[in-house]
């Protein structure tokens, strides 16, 4: 029998992981497209802020390692898509104050 995973640590584990070039978590960048739980699986559906991202090679890792951590968590899958394209808008309103955006 597998450990029921609370979504609220899924949650806070993502956002312990941060876009290396700007210095707000991926929740808050809005990169974090969906996310699902089905037993002791997380999968993550992402993007990145632009498409040549130099961090697509590693940031999946990153996630994973993170999100590993979280009591019940045994398998992680992060996908990451291009479509829809992430822009500014997906910003959480702290994010867009922290960086002065309106």
């Amino acid at each position: 029998m597998s450990e029921e995973i609370n979504r609220e640590e899924v949650i806070q584990a993502l956002k312990n992981c941060y876009d290396p070039e700007i210095p707000i978590n991926i929740v808050d960048l809005g990169l974090i497209y969906d996310l699902k739980i089905e037993g002791n699986k997380v999968t993550v559906v992402m993007t990145l802020t632009a498409p040549f991202c130099p961090a697509a090679i590693w940031f999946p890792d990153y996630i994973k390692q993170e999100l590993l951590k979280v009591k019940g968590v045994k398998e992680v899958e992060v996908k990451i898509v291009w479509e829809p394209r992430w822009t500014p808008d997906r910003m959480s309103e702290e994010a867009k104050a922290l960086l002065g955006i309106e």
